[in-house]
């Protein structure tokens, strides 16, 4: 048996094809290129439908809730995602295929219960920063869903005081911490500071060009990824303190150029974190990098 799984992010969507024992069989990517509503959804399908393999189910994983019952998606990094008919469209080319939608969070941590650093346990967090921000929670060998599946969604941890409007669209840990946001307080720190000649430049940075800077010393730099680690190191510890979990796996793209600072991280949640919950907990990196949400999007569609 072989099923799809397809990852949905914020800036590419990513497609495996797995056997049923966790074998990828094939794996390819798309840009968005900036996609929104409509297009996002056809590059989409397109692109499932240039899978080599037949496959027996399809699972996706979506970066914001799927509401189940109307099969729709609410994305609020996608524009035009709002409410969109993603189950209703995958129909039109899946035929008989079963199709499983899940958000991009729980498939996190189902690929690594899976295939991951998960394996073997019952209570654990996958805290996944890339575009966005969200966690996956397994609590008691099940992934909390919350009342309307919208449990993990973290990026709306409040972390900073007072409330500020550009916390609304996309809460303030994520507004601040995330690749996006990341980007978006460099940019900000950049402006007031007219006398900067340091290696970052307002036109197309990115958070890996503000991680560059960092190692190279570049004060503006410093200052945002201090700042993102002492967010991350309080989300994890808020997290550790609400749910005693085994582990606190990271992952998304940020946490590939983040990995170096998971000591740092660690020893920060501790100053803030149940004590005796902090001493039980162990903080790693992903097992399976950037595919964590392939993984569990299959795992969804094969365990359904």
């Amino acid at each position: 048996m072989a099923v799809l799984a397809v990852d949905l992010g914020g800036t590419k969507l990513a497609l495996a094809v797995f056997s049923d024992d966790g074998e990828m069989l094939h794996r390819t990517s798309y840009p968005l290129d900036k996609r929104a509503g409509k297009a996002v959804g056809a590059l989409i399908t397109d692109a499932v439908q240039q899978i080599p393999i037949q496959v027996n189910a399809i699972g996706i994983a979506v970066p914001g809730i799927c509401r189940h019952q109307r099969g729709t998606v609410w994305a609020p990094n996608i524009p035009g995602w709002e409410d969109y008919p993603l189950l209703a469209e995958m129909k039109t080319i899946a035929g008989n295929t079963p199709v499983f939608i899940e958000s991009d969070r729980s498939c996190y941590i189902l690929g690594e219960i899976w295939q991951g650093n998960a394996q073997g346990c019952k209570d654990a967090i996958f805290l996944a920063v890339g575009t966005g921000i969200g966690a996956g929670i397994l609590i008691n060998g099940e992934v909390l869903q919350g009342s309307k599946g919208i449990a993990g969604a973290i990026g709306w941890m409040a972390l900073d005081r007072p409330f500020q409007n550009t916390y609304t669209d996309c809460g303030c840990f994520e507004s601040m911490a995330s690749g996006e946001g990341i980007v978006k307080v460099a940019l900000q720190l950049i402006l007031k500071d007219p006398a900067y000649n340091g290696i970052l430049r307002k036109d197309a940075l990115s958070a890996q060009d503000v991680f560059a800077a960092y190692r190279k010393n570049d004060h503006i730099a410093v200052e945002v990824i201090l700042q993102s680690i002492s967010l991350w190191a309080m989300a994890t510890a808020n997290l550790v303190s609400l749910f005693n979990p085994e582990k606190i796996i990271f992952g998304g793209g940020v946490f590939g150029p983040a990995a170096e600072f998971l000591p740092v991280i660690a020893a920060e949640a501790a100053r803030w974190a149940q004590p005796i919950s902090m001493k039980q907990v162990r903080l790693e990196v992903s097992g399976l990098g950037t595919d964590a949400g392939l993984y569990g999007a299959a795992y969804r569609a094969l365990h359904d």
